[in-house]
């Protein structure tokens, strides 16, 4: 599972910001920020016990590239923007998508560890990544010289609507 993770730090950009949504034990974000020193890593975990034990391990490791965050992703909308958001047997892609997009800045991409579903769940979410914002949907395998299979990667990218699309809904849901 580390190496699983871990053969996906080319796709992280040089010096970039992310966010690893529904962390866990730390896959795949703890090991991408072990890997790439150079991203500034928030590992999100709405559960308080999963994220004390990854506060202890970034303690452990002394990792001073990572922060922990006890919250649900859509409770972070209005405090976080970043250029990366990963995330690893979360959610089936649509659902995954309505709580990352919201995260990224313009031009940012959602990257997805998935295994054989994606090509499946890539057109079932079709229609709803266009309505959010996204303005190319791609899957990339990354690792075939070091784990077989290679990881399966859908790599969402984002245009500058998806920070509009959030404030139309967040007003239309204040008005009710």
């Amino acid at each position: 599972h580390v190496l699983n993770c871990a053969v996906v730090r080319d796709a992280l950009p040089a010096g970039a910001t992310a966010a690893d949504i529904g962390s866990g034990a730390g896959l795949p974000g703890l090991v991408l920020a072990i890997v790439r020193p150079d991203v500034r890593m928030t590992l999100v975990e709405p559960l308080q016990r999963r994220s004390s034990f990854l506060d202890e391990v970034v303690a452990d490791l002394g990792l001073t590239n990572v922060d922990v965050v006890c919250a649900r992703a859509e409770d972070l909308v209005d405090t976080v923007a970043v250029d990366v958001v990963t995330a690893r047997a979360v959610a089936r892609l649509e659902r995954l998508a309505r709580w990352a997009m919201p995260l990224l800045s313009t031009g940012g991409r959602l990257l997805a560890l998935k295994g054989a579903s994606a090509v499946e769940e890539v057109a079932e979410a079709a229609d709803a990544l266009d309505r959010m914002g996204a303005v190319s949907c791609t899957i990339r395998e990354f690792g075939h010289e070091i784990v077989q299979p290679p990881t399966r990667v859908v790599v969402v990218e984002v245009g500058p609507r998806v920070r509009e699309a959030v404030g139309r809904r967040r007003r239309r849901k204040g008005a009710r």
